[in-house]
């Protein structure tokens, strides 16, 4: 099990490192901003979308390693996918690092999988979770910006 949470660590720094989708999408019909104030955590988030398909999406931001992964990974898996494929992804991403998964269910969610040990952090669910709630606020048009507090 620690090989596979030294494999775990090592796609969040490279995330970290080099984030995809880390520039602001100037033409953008969707964003929200997201704050997380315990980590200090800030991010947006720019979704194109037409037809209901996420045909482009991006973050800026700066924040935690996790943060930034989790940003970086979620934009890369929702592109290309309906906004209610996405909001379902969000709901099994949430699950994941706020509740005990089956190995399965861990499974199905491909490379997000890499978050799993987070919910053994209580603190680190919030700099997980902060992009997709951004996600979700850009999603439904809200204009409010999102807390973690």
């Amino acid at each position: 099990m620690s090989e596979l949470r030294e494999l775990y660590q090592e796609v969040i720094l490279d995330h970290n490192k080099k984030p995809r989708n880390f520039y602001e999408l100037k033409d953008a019909n969707h964003v929200a901003q997201g704050h997380n104030p315990l980590c200090g955590d800030n991010v947006s988030v720019f979704v194109l979308i037409e037809d209901n398909i996420i045909k482009d999406v991006s973050f800026t931001g700066s924040g935690c390693a996790i943060s930034k992964a989790s940003a970086s990974l979620m934009t890369s898996i929702v592109k290309g996918k309906t906004t209610d494929e996405a909001e379902v992804l969000f709901g099994q991403f949430h699950d994941l690092v706020t509740t005990s998964t089956t190995p399965e269910d861990i499974e199905s969610l491909g490379k997000l999988a890499v978050f799993s040990g987070v919910r053994e952090y209580p603190a680190r669910v919030k700099c997980a979770s902060l992009a997709w709630h951004t996600l979700h606020a850009a999603l439904i048009s809200e204009d409010s910006a999102v807390s973690t507090e």
